[in-house]
């Protein structure tokens, strides 16, 4: 039995201690918020924060999580209220939403880091995640308008 916190909540899970975090999250608690993509750490669709870091969760074991803080987009702001979230709107950045939650992950640890980051460390930290449909230029945007608010 491993024991973790996901989105300020003790959990356990009996899941093999080999089980990618990602799998933990979406088939055994129903957080489906994190995505598939890749299973290869290539394209970020499954980033997660680990204890405030960015993680692809595709290639994080469980085991790699005992004791530590997992946070999901469902755990960012269940409302939506997140200013990421609201810049994501008003920058109408999603097409087909399938990396979004990854996108938006990846910005959050960003912006904890360094909430002044310019255009070129947000195109560099951002790069780390891949958006099929293109949507590049409107993520950094978002990221600048969060960066405001927040």
């Amino acid at each position: 039995m491993t024991q973790f916190i996901v989105n300020g909540e003790a959990v356990e899970s009996d899941a093999a201690p080999d089980t990618a975090l990602l799998w933990v999250l979406r088939e055994h608690l129903g957080l489906t918020g994190t995505k598939f993509g890749c299973g290869a750490g290539m394209c970020g669709t499954c980033t997660v924060h680990v204890d405030g870091q960015p993680t692809f969760s595709c290639l994080t074991q469980l085991a790699d999580v005992a004791g530590l803080e997992v946070t999901t987009i469902e755990g960012l702001s269940p409302e939506g209220e997140h200013p990421l979230q609201q810049a994501w709107i008003a920058e109408q950045v999603p097409q087909c939403g399938y990396c979004q939650s990854g996108q938006i992950m990846r910005a959050a640890a960003l912006l904890a880091e360094t909430p002044d980051a310019d255009e070129s460390e947000i195109r560099e930290v951002m790069s780390m995640n891949l958006c099929r449909c293109g949507t590049y230029n409107r993520i950094v945007r978002a990221v600048q308008r969060a960066a405001r608010e927040v």
